[in-house]
């Protein structure tokens, strides 16, 4: 899907990607972690963008912030990428 700013879904997977590799240093507290893979999948279902987004790392701790930040991230840029074509996003 492209959009005004370029390929959406690319720039968003990309987005999620970095920004759950750099967890540690948004989130107060929050580990550095040796993050062995990061996925995102987008699937559109009408209006609706379903994200999903999987780290695994071999570590004492879980990966669930990692997780939930690539997935937000994800979120919000398909938002922004989207958004330049219409204000009337909801």
């Amino acid at each position: 899907m492209m959009g005004p700013k370029g390929p959406i879904f690319s720039t968003a997977k990309l987005a999620g990607i970095m920004a759950a590799k750099r967890t540690s240093e948004l989130i107060p507290l929050c580990h550095p972690l040796p993050l062995e893979r990061v996925s995102v999948d987008i699937a559109l279902h009408g209006n609706i963008a379903i994200i999903d987004c999987e780290c695994r790392v071999t570590h004492k701790t879980g990966v669930e912030m990692e997780a939930l930040m690539g997935a937000s991230v994800t979120a919000l840029t398909i938002y922004d990428m989207v958004k330049a074509g219409s204000h009337q996003v909801t």
